[in-house]
This record gives structure tokens, C-alpha cells and sequence, in this order.
């Protein structure tokens, strides 16, 4: 049996948004009491949020999806208490204030690109809106990405991404693997030819080639 994260009492600053518990988007500023690899206390919520919800949380310019796991108001000065956890694959926003016993992600990563932590800017459309809508895609690479939004898709629902990178523009069809109301959502390039995966793969490279660096050091210290 794997051992509780170690929470280390801090007074955070964060931002926080998402849905609250009677169905409209928020966003404000919390506080984080203490806080771990996997997880955080925040205090100082205004919104009753319902348990097992997503939410979004940001320091400085680190950015993580978390579940809430309990919600209690305090009535008090410091509002409703709130426990979230981060959610798969998300990386830990206040790494740098734990101790360094290991790795922060959550669970490992196996794909078979490289998924880059940049901002993208992608075009969606279907059939009930020919026009594009542009939104800025992260965590990106030639299989997927994410998409930052407070009206993500239901899951399943299949869209039209166009990429338009250096003078090429590549356009297929996407389907929507995770949906976080009031978050953003996940979606799957579908369609795209090997050639043209390997030739959008390596404009990301190319736009991100420190992330590239750090994972051929990582494999050559694992040697």
C-alpha cells in the first residue's frame, strides 16, 4: 500500500473557476491552506461547489484540473473549505514548494507523441456551426490536446479542427474523449495522415524543443 502524499501547511494565493453547485461558472481568487503532490485545502471559496465536480486551479502560470473531494462552509472569515486532488495526468502547480521526493505528475504518461505544454490556437467547427470557433488549445501534440473552456462539448461529440502552423494548414476531424463543465475538455485527432502527424509533430518540436531536451536527459540518467 503506497503511502499518503505528505501536505505541507503553505498561504497560497490561487485562482479558481469552474461550476458551482447551482450550475453557473465562477471564478475568483482562494487561498491554499496546505497542500501536496496529489492535492490541496483551499478556504476563502464564496460558491457551495458539489463533491466530485471538476474544477480549475492556477498559480502564477501553472494551470491544473482538480476534483473536489469534500466541501464544508466554516462560516466564518475564511468561507467554505474545500479538498480537491488533482486529477490523472495533471502536473502539480506548487511543485516547488514540496520536498523533492519524486516525481509531481500524478501517473505516468505513456503516448506515442510527446504532448507539449504550449498555447495553440486551433479552429472547431460542425455541422451546426460552419463558421469556426477559435480557442486556445495546451497540452498539445499530433494525437490531441487540450482545450481551455467554461463550454466544453459532451463526450463523444465529433468536430472539424483545423491546424494552421508555419504555411500549412491541416484539417480532420476530432472527437471529444473528456469534457469538464465550466473547465475545458479533451479531444482526439482522428483521420490524420502518418505524414502529416510526424509533420505537425515537429512544428511543435521545433515551437517547444526544451520539453524534448529534459525527457532525453531524464532517459540518459535512467541509463
Amino acid at each position: 500500500m503506497s503511502l499518503p502524499a505528505r501536505r505541507i501547511p503553505v498561504d497560497l494565493d490561487l485562482r479558481v473557476w469552474g461550476m458551482a453547485a447551482d450550475g453557473r461558472m465562477f471564478s475568483q481568487h482562494a487561498r491554499a491552506r496546505n497542500v501536496s503532490s496529489g492535492g490541496a485545502l483551499l478556504s476563502d471559496i464564496e460558491r457551495d461547489l458539489k463533491i466530485g465536480d471538476t474544477i480549475g486551479v492556477q498559480r502564477g502560470d501553472k494551470k491544473a484540473r482538480c476534483k473536489v473531494i469534500w466541501a464544508l462552509n466554516t462560516r466564518s472569515d475564511q468561507k467554505i473549505h474545500v479538498g480537491i486532488q488533482l486529477l490523472n495526468r495533471q502536473e502539480c502547480p506548487w511543485t516547488a514548494l514540496l520536498p523533492q521526493e519524486g516525481p509531481v505528475l500524478s501517473s505516468p504518461q505513456t503516448r506515442r507523441f510527446d504532448r507539449h505544454k504550449i498555447s495553440f490556437v486551433i479552429a472547431l467547427s460542425d455541422d451546426h456551426f460552419p463558421i469556426p470557433v477559435r480557442v486556445t488549445a495546451t497540452d498539445i501534440s499530433a494525437s490531441g490536446c487540450y482545450v481551455e473552456t467554461l463550454s466544453p462539448f459532451p463526450v463523444g461529440t465529433s468536430l472539424t479542427v483545423a491546424l494552421c502552423f508555419s504555411s500549412d494548414t491541416i484539417k480532420t476531424r476530432t472527437i471529444v474523449r473528456s469534457c469538464y463543465p465550466g473547465v475545458g475538455m479533451g479531444i482526439e485527432f482522428m483521420g490524420l495522415k502518418p505524414e502529416e502527424q510526424e509533420r505537425f509533430q515537429s512544428f511543435l518540436q521545433a515551437m517547444n524543443p526544451w520539453a524534448c531536451s529534459i525527457k532525453r536527459h531524464d532517459a540518459a540518467a535512467k541509463d
